[in-house]
């Protein structure tokens, strides 16, 4: 396998790391002033610009600068946008329910338990996920085919991210769509918008890396991970648990697909 400076890589994976857990740790104690955790959320998408930052600066004279530029600006505006987008929807309110309900289980500090649970393993699922982003600024190779469709890709998740989380907020922003269920727009087609273009976002991201064999095997765990946290794990099972007792939302579940866009179901 060539097509990697296996060196500076691995020193660049220190880096990042120092960045995350600076990331992790002001978020934290922004969070203890606050007496909020929600605000790790924020930071969830904001770590992986920092990460994107750090490698480009670490990366220079080891990449393809085409490459290193293109992956950094994908990955900061991916990430921005999400932090942007929860800072406003969570603006005001208080615990969010899933932490509550996490802390309360805790076995002495509650702060300190959030640190280890919430914070700690949050950054190390950044560090993971983000190899992609990393590795792929690391190749001296230039751009292919792959970076192109990667960038394609990366395009389809971040409309239906955002076109899906703006969707969402005008609905629930009208009072008479109280306790109604969304089914219209994106969410016609699937259930989870928002969290497919979370699938498109980090495979397009590992796509770009592909230009290397070598970082290809090293990044593909990132979309793995991402697409069974989103599909089997704390993505899309919690939220369909969470409003399995809403009026209407078994017909609904019964006409549209539960991930990859199609169209509805005629007949139920």
């Amino acid at each position: 396998m060539n097509g990697l400076d296996w060196g500076a890589f691995a020193l660049n994976l220190l880096w990042a790391a120092a960045a995350v857990l600076a990331v992790m740790l002001v978020t934290f104690a922004v969070a203890v002033r606050l007496g909020v955790h929600r605000v790790v959320d924020i930071a969830w998408g904001a770590a992986f610009g920092v990460v994107a930052v750090v490698t480009f600066v670490a990366s220079a004279g080891d990449g393809n600068l085409g490459r290193r530029v293109l992956v950094t600006a994908l990955t900061v505006v991916w990430g921005l946008r999400l932090a942007v987008h929860i800072a406003r929807r969570g603006h005001g309110d208080g615990e969010d329910p899933r932490y509550e309900a996490l802390l309360a289980k805790a076995p002495g500090n509650r702060d300190l338990y959030a640190l280890r649970v919430v914070y700690l393993l949050q950054g190390a699922l950044v560090l993971l996920v983000s190899l992609p982003v990393q590795a792929a600024q690391y190749v001296p190779a230039d751009m292919t085919a792959f970076a192109w469709a990667g960038t394609a890709l990366w395009a389809v998740g971040l409309f239906f991210e955002a076109v899906g989380d703006a969707q969402l907020a005008r609905f629930k922003a009208d009072p008479a769509n109280r306790g109604r269920i969304m089914d219209r727009g994106l969410w016609r087609y699937t259930r989870h918008p928002n969290y497919f273009g979370d699938f498109c976002v980090w495979w397009g991201l590992f796509l770009i890396a592909c230009d290397s064999g070598a970082a290809a095997l090293v990044s593909v765990v990132s979309p793995l991970v991402m697409t069974f946290l989103l599909v089997r794990g704390s993505g899309k099972p919690l939220l369909e648990r969470h409003m399995s007792e809403r009026p209407g939302y078994a017909e609904y579940v019964a006409r549209t697909s539960g991930f990859f866009p199609w169209p509805p179901r005629r007949r139920v």
